[in-house]
């Protein structure tokens, strides 16, 4: 019995049928982390980005 339970437990450890899954999870989790990590200088560089976009098409209108 306890044979059987160590071999079907072996068996699962070693199934690699979901690691593709659990790499996106992993890889998502962390690009989430970075985000938070770095909130405040993101939206600045966003926010310029935009201010800068906006200044140009203000200039091709004029």
């Amino acid at each position: 019995m306890i044979s059987t339970l160590r071999g079907n437990a072996m068996g699962f450890w070693r199934d690699e049928e979901g690691l593709g899954t659990l790499e996106m999870i992993l890889i998502i989790a962390v690009l989430i982390a970075v985000v938070l990590v770095f909130r405040e200088e993101i939206v600045k560089v966003v926010k310029s980005l935009i201010s800068t976009a906006g200044e140009k098409s203000q200039e091709v209108f004029e």
